[in-house]
């Protein structure tokens, strides 16, 4: 059902190197720094890819397909994922099994069938429906930066997600999430949100994920504390 496209294209290269954090303080008896983990992206063979754009420090795992997307940097997708029609932000948790724009079928069309679209598959003489895919194609997700998104989510085509959402395991996303929300069920309904409205917006006027790693890192203590407000209060610009 999909169309001939050119080779697959990945930023620079399958694994693409990360920066590295700043060195810390050592003495003679201490033992040379481990290689963490995610030292560049790593892709593992059984993935799919498609015309896909794959950002620094990510990891995609067993069995994922990923077609005319883009993963953000240190964004990382469980296994047994399909991602097609999308653009994906930084630092993103995608949990395993989840569909990510899946395709619709032409429920306007007199038949729903994909003999209206790939008539070429039953009849050789036909060509398939170009402007069909055009649109498909062109109704994209579109997930922002630091998003959690649960085990068998599935977030429907055209659907965007703001900044910091999360997506409960399960749910099936068929309308736009407001940055900062949490939602949840079949389809799925806001739950709440994860801050007050007023430090969402900071959070996002910091745009954190924007910064250099070796930053992120330098003020990894702000990260791993759970008063948010003195975190804006630190690093928000306005």
């Amino acid at each position: 059902m999909r169309m001939a496209r050119p080779a697959i294209r990945i930023d620079a290269a399958r694994r693409r190197a990360c920066p590295r954090p700043p060195p810390a303080r050592s003495t003679a008896m201490d033992h040379p720094p481990a290689r963490p983990k995610i030292a560049e992206t790593v892709i593992h063979p059984s993935v799919r890819l498609r015309e896909a754009a794959i950002g620094r420090c990510c990891e995609v795992l067993e069995r994922s397909s990923v077609e005319y997307a883009e993963l953000g940097d240190f964004s990382y997708l469980g296994h047994d994922c399909q991602v097609a029609d999308a653009t994906i932000g930084k630092f993103c948790a995608i949990a395993a099994h989840v569909r990510i724009g899946p395709p619709n079928h032409p429920m306007d069309r007199p038949a729903q069938h994909r003999f209206t679209y790939c008539p070429e598959y039953y009849d050789a003489t036909q060509r398939r429906d170009a402007g069909f895919f055009a649109a498909r194609r062109a109704d994209r997700v579109t997930i922002g930066h630091d998003v959690w998104i649960g085990h068998g989510v599935t977030v429907m085509a055209g659907v965007t997600v703001g900044d910091g959402a999360v997506l409960a395991a399960g749910a099936v996303v068929a309308k736009d999430v407001a940055p900062y929300s949490i939602v949840g069920g079949v389809p799925a309904r806001p739950i709440r949100d994860r801050f007050p409205p007023a430090i969402a917006e900071r959070l996002r006027c910091i745009a954190w994920w924007d910064w250099p790693f070796e930053t992120i890192m330098e003020r990894l203590p702000a990260f791993q504390s759970d008063d948010v407000a003195a975190f804006c209060d630190r690093w928000d610009p306005g």
